[in-house]
């Protein structure tokens, strides 16, 4: 596979774990039990922006680095992953801050009913609540780490308000990820309580 095809996030490497050369990632797939399936991996750094979401699939790395899985398993909410040839904690360490990928043509297939939370950045959040519908604003984040169910981050009608709406299937009500739309029956009230200006 080429960089060029654009990139799947899967784990953002945090730090070493264990003196065998482990380390531990902070997950950012949709499917991390998929890590069973998955023996060979990329590793993106320098240009690609650390901390990012699964969203950040277009981006392309200029020097991706091809490693083997060996092993893996769920850690405090993150995972732990141990590559062939790393083997050290030194070694390691030179993986912090590295994001773990594949090429986009390779990422689990899915359901007609399903959808990758990543690629709903960018859609518009429309609130079918009422008898006419409503758009709240555009996804620019989705939030993994607030709990078992994502937070979408809503830029509001100005640049500086910020929406957080949780992305719960009870409020789910259609996804058309090719016209960027999303669309939500949500709570009376729950835009404006989760409405607040940037930090």
């Amino acid at each position: 596979m080429t960089a060029v095809k654009g990139w799947v996030w899967l784990a953002h490497i945090k730090r070493t774990q264990g003196r065998k050369g482990e380390v531990f990632a902070e997950i950012l797939t949709d499917f991390p039990e998929k890590f069973a399936e998955r023996k060979r991996l990329w590793l993106l750094g320098g240009n690609t922006r650390a901390g990012g979401d699964a969203a950040s699939q277009s981006s392309a790395d200029e020097n991706p680095r091809e490693v083997e899985l060996v092993h893996h398993w769920l850690h405090k909410g993150g995972i732990v992953l141990h590559f062939v040839g790393v083997d050290s904690i030194s070694a390691a360490e030179e993986l912090a801050g590295l994001i773990v990928a594949l090429p986009q043509d390779e990422r689990a297939k899915l359901d007609e009913d399903e959808v990758y939370i990543g690629d709903l950045i960018g859609c518009s959040l429309v609130d079918v609540a009422g008898t006419e519908p409503v758009t709240v604003g555009e996804i620019e984040n989705v939030d993994r780490s607030a709990g078992p169910v994502a937070i979408l981050v809503v830029r509001g009608k100005s640049s500086t308000e910020e929406i957080l709406i949780p992305f719960a299937k009870d409020y789910l009500r259609s996804v058309n990820v090719k016209a960027k739309r999303l669309e939500m029956a949500l709570p009376e009230g729950l835009v404006d309580l989760n409405a607040g200006e940037r930090s």
